[in-house]
């Protein structure tokens, strides 16, 4: 019998609940749950048998006691904690994963990564986007010889919207807001710039249902530092059902809750219900040239809400969670760099999709999807 890995999961809401219950039902992986809840943490376990401990992920010595005995840790929590929490896996010698969005907290880990132990690595971004979106690009442009333009589009839509802004809370309130209102990375005319959130919008359809793409922050991950120098053009955008973005920039620049982020948390949960009832669309097209011909290849894929081990789960759950372990799992099986830190693009998709957590992304629903041109004017709703 294999020998199990002890891995830590800091932060029992939805996401870590899901990669709970995914390591644990795998059968290789001693699973340890930590969060500041009770009532988080008893939930969990009256879902899954797994080992839970009450504590501050703010505190470095809590964090520390934690992770005594571990082989890794992952990081659920909000990003603005996940730089403490890597300085202390850091210090005891474990390794790194988390789903920030956040560039300047990767940014930070990048650091700590760098000083990383032998055999301990740091991989943040582990979840759709950035995550699996990276990985899916990346292999999109091994097929060209020379790159022309990269685009990523993700979005986690409800099934059946019913309210103004067309959309439910499905993941981290702190997560979209921050995606609404920092600042993008992308590439134009070969060079990385910095473009401002809720621009560049874009219509599109698919399967029959009209959507609207437009700049979010964080989703590119790494890939603007990996590509540079290599492409023209690459970004990356949030879809949404369309008149979306037009609400959210009115909120956001017209009322100013740009400037009131905790206000406009408050206000988003109270007013905008959740809902497992979704889907999640995650798709990439390439261009560029092969045997000196213009070429262009895409992936389109969609995953709808289903059960993680007979409980009821969203897509987007399903989708950062089964990432999240995919690439832990890879991690596990050596397939991965063995020191420091480690991107979403050093993973090869055809491990990904291998790999047993990597299903749901495997047996996707392949669809087209016909993005609209760049030339075209921007559309308002």
């Amino acid at each position: 019998m294999a020998k199990q890995t002890n891995i830590g999961i800091l932060g029992a809401g939805k996401i870590g609940r899901a990669i709970a219950r995914l390591l644990q039902h795998a059968g290789d992986y001693q699973v340890r749950v930590g969060d500041v809840s009770d009532e988080a943490l008893n939930l969990l376990v009256s879902q899954t048998p797994v080992d839970t401990q009450v504590l501050d992920v703010a505190s470095a010595e809590e964090v520390g006691k934690f992770l005594d005995g571990l082989d890794a840790v992952v990081s659920a929590c909000s990003f603005d904690v996940n730089e403490g929490i890597a300085r202390a896996a850091h210090a005891a010698g474990v390794s790194y994963f988390d789903l920030t969005e956040d560039v300047a907290t990767t940014a930070a880990i990048r650091a700590i990564g760098e000083e990383a132990k032998p055999g301990q690595i740091f991989m943040p971004q582990c979840g759709l986007a950035p995550g699996f979106i990276g990985i899916l690009a990346y292999d999109l442009c091994k097929h060209f010889e020379q790159l022309d333009r990269v685009k990523m589009r993700v979005g986690a839509l409800p099934l059946y919207p019913d309210n103004m802004l067309k959309y439910n809370l499905t993941w981290s309130t702190d997560g979209l807001i921050n995606e609404y209102c920092n600042p993008c990375e992308a590439i134009r005319e070969g060079k990385r710039v910095s473009l401002q959130p809720l621009e560049g919008l874009e219509q599109f359809a698919l399967d029959g249902v009209d959507y609207e793409a437009f700049n979010t922050s964080g989703g590119l991950g790494t890939l603007c530092e990996t590509l540079e120098g290599q492409v023209n053009e690459l970004d990356y955008k949030t879809v949404r059902y369309v008149g979306h973005r037009y609400l959210m920039s009115f909120l956001l620049s017209g009322l100013r809750f740009h400037d009131q982020r905790p206000l406009l948390k408050k206000l988003l949960e109270q007013a905008v219900p959740c809902t497992n009832q979704d889907v999640v669309l995650v798709f990439s097209t390439v261009t560029g040239w092969v045997d000196g011909e213009y070429q262009q290849v895409a992936d389109a894929r969609k995953i709808y809400h289903s059960d993680i081990h007979g409980l009821s789960a969203s897509s987007i759950q399903i989708t950062t969670a089964t990432s999240l372990c995919a690439v832990v799992d890879l991690w596990r099986d050596g397939k991965l760099p063995e020191r420091g830190f480690v991107r979403q693009e050093d993973v090869k998709l055809a491990d990904f999709l291998a790999n047993r957590f990597g299903t749901p992304y495997a047996q996707a629903t392949h669809v087209r999807a016909p993005i609209a041109s760049d030339t075209r004017p921007e559309l308002q709703p």
